[in-house]
Parts: structure tokens; sequence; C-alpha cells
């Protein structure tokens, strides 16, 4: 069994002292940096009535939170507002380009994207230039335009990835590993994408060794529910990639076990 690579997940760390905790992370013995970067991505075409309401203060402190934002209120450009529920991949927020840019500057280590956005091609410019080292997409939302989106990946120096959530078929990635510029490497998910915290699902280990056995040297990584408990389904199954939610003390555990 090769020893699998453990990237902790940066998206169970406190957001205010992201810095200091790479920095926490990596002096424990991370192999990678797992980023979850999660959008709304198109926030719903908005009235200036909304400016008049008495909830229009609540609603723009809201959206500060999206990386867009400043170009909006400089423009006015209220169409580029998107409902805060359709057209979601993940009904959360986390972090985007300018965050990575600022992390890069105080680490060299590798910081592996992953993209749970609707439109992941938007990304791929901010991410390159800010600094990111993988980058990671989701069949879902890219069925009709991954091979420009990976061939995009690479012209940015950046190592490409395809995602899949746990009720996707492992059958729906295989045409991106199949092909003359082939993703290097896959993640499957063992919860939900969105949140933390979740329980780990067993059954998806069975994507993990079809994976395995389909494609021998490839790239497999598991997201979601990992901990000291189940990390050693996932690396069994031939994971060669693991992204656990842990503290510092969980972390040189594991990598005890698995280096």
């Amino acid at each position: 069994m090769v020893k699998p690579k453990i990237a902790p997940s940066m998206l169970s760390s406190d957001f205010a002292n992201l810095a200091s905790e790479a920095e926490r992370m990596i002096r424990c013995g991370a192999d990678w940096l797992h980023m979850d970067i999660m959008s709304t991505d198109n926030l719903l075409a908005l009235s200036t009535s909304l400016f008049e309401s008495d909830s229009s203060v609540l609603v723009l402190l809201t959206l500060i939170a999206t990386d867009f934002v400043l170009d909006i209120i400089l423009t006015c450009d209220l169409t580029r507002f998107g409902s805060l529920q359709d057209g979601h991949f993940v009904p959360n927020l986390t972090i985007g380009a300018p965050v990575i840019e600022s992390l890069r500057k105080h680490t060299e280590a590798y910081l592996d994207c992953h993209l749970m956005v609707t439109n992941p091609l938007d990304y791929v410019e901010p991410l390159g230039k800010a600094g990111a080292s993988g980058f990671t997409f989701h069949v879902e939302v890219s069925k009709d335009n991954w091979r420009e989106l990976v061939q995009k990946i690479k012209s940015k120096g950046m190592k490409p990835g395809v995602s899949l959530r746990p009720g996707t078929p492992i059958e729906e990635v295989y045409p991106l590993l199949d092909n003359e510029n082939p993703v290097e490497m896959v993640l499957v998910m063992t919860v939900e994408p969105g949140f933390g915290g979740q329980k780990f699902m067993p059954e998806m280990m069975d994507k993990v060794r079809a994976l395995r056995k389909k494609y021998p040297s490839l790239d497999i990584e598991v997201d979601g529910g990992l901990g000291p408990s189940t990390i050693d389904l996932a690396a069994a199954a031939g994971a060669t990639a693991l992204w656990p939610e842990v503290l510092c003390l969980e972390l040189q555990i594991l990598l005890m076990l698995y280096h």
C-alpha cells in the first residue's frame, strides 16, 4: 500500500489566523494544505428598491463576504447580484483567490484548491496568479467544458483534478481520464460538499477501489469525515492523498501511522 499524502483541510482552521494555522499544520508534518473554495457565484438581480428597505444594511454586510462586492459597489452593476439559494453548487462561502494570494506570501506549501462553485473556469486565472498549486473542479458542473478547463488549468501551472459528489456515479469521471489531455487526480467526496464536520460515508470506498483497479497509477484523493478512526479505510482502498479535518495532535498521530 502506498503511503498517502496527508493534506489537512483548512476549512477547520481559524480563518482570522489562517497564515499561522497553515504554518502550524506544516510544522506538524502536513504534506499539502487543502483549501476549500466555495462561492455564491451569481448573487440574483436586485432592484434599486433594495437600498430603500430597512434590511439593506444587513444585505450589504452579507455581500461583503463575496470576492466581487467591491467591483459591484464601484460600478453599481446590480445585474451581477444573484440568488442566495439558486445557482449555487454549495450553500456556503469560504475563501477566494485574494486569500490564496495572501497565504502564498507566508508559505511555500502545496496549496491544493478544491473548487465547489458552478463556474470553475472563471477561477482558473485568478487562482493561477494567486499561487494555487492544484485546481480540482467538480464534474457535475463541467460536463460541457472540461476539456477547455483542464487545458487552461495546466497552462497556468496548476495540477488539474476532478471531484464528484457522493451521489454521482464514478463512471462520470472516466471521460476526463480516458483522453489525450486527462486530469491528473480524482477527488472522491465522502461527505456532501459544503460544510465540515459531517460523517464519513464508507460506501464511497467502492469508488476509490474502482478507480484504483482501472487506473493503477492515478492520484486518488478522499475528502470528508476523515480522522483517526476512518482514515485507514481510505488508505486501504487505494487513496494516495487524504484530506482530514484534524487538530495538530491528531495530524501527528496520522503521520506516524501512514509515513
